[in-house]
């Protein structure tokens, strides 16, 4: 008996091998494809964060100001594919947010589903991630802005012209 091996042994380890390599392979593989949108999230919070406060601050006019930040923190998303799904919250340090030395604090936010998980068990345990990422942009000190200065055509802004505000 120890040079017979039974027929119906025969390819079972190959199988097993498949089986196994499955079942701890899918998990593994599921680890990766979370754990790279959740960095892919992180990417984009930052950069939109930091992209929206640097439009912010370099904008001339206020009025302007908020839509220049919008649009750069909704291009800085669609980068990383989350068009749409992220919030961005604008807040300064003083009254008027473009004055010389103030700062600007952008915080974009994504809240990232994760793959594969029905909606029936997102709602009785929560299946997101919420990312959060957060940027301090101060103004410029010495920069000027057009509506600062009231000029005459031909002269330069001098104090005497400055617009108080």
């Amino acid at each position: 008996m120890s040079g017979t091996r039974s027929v119906d042994d025969q390819g079972s380890a190959v199988v097993e091998f498949i089986v196994l390599g499955l079942l701890l392979l899918l998990p593994v593989v599921y680890l990766v494809l979370v754990l790279a949108r959740i960095e892919g999230a992180a990417f984009a919070v930052q950069r939109a964060a930091r992209e929206a406060g640097r439009a912010y601050v370099t904008a001339d006019r206020p009025d302007h100001a908020r839509e220049r930040a919008d649009a750069a923190a909704a291009l800085a998303l669609s980068d990383q594919r989350f068009e749409g799904q992220g919030a961005l919250v604008v807040s300064c340090s003083q009254p008027d947010c473009l004055a010389p030395d103030s700062r600007v604090t952008t915080s974009a936010r994504v809240r990232v589903a994760l793959p594969g998980v029905p909606r029936l068990l997102d709602q009785m345990v929560p299946a997101a991630v919420e990312v959060v990422a957060t940027q301090v942009t101060p103004v410029d000190r010495f920069a000027t802005r057009p509506d600062r200065f009231a000029t005459r055509p031909g002269r330069f802004a001098t104090r005497r012209d400055r617009v108080d505000r």
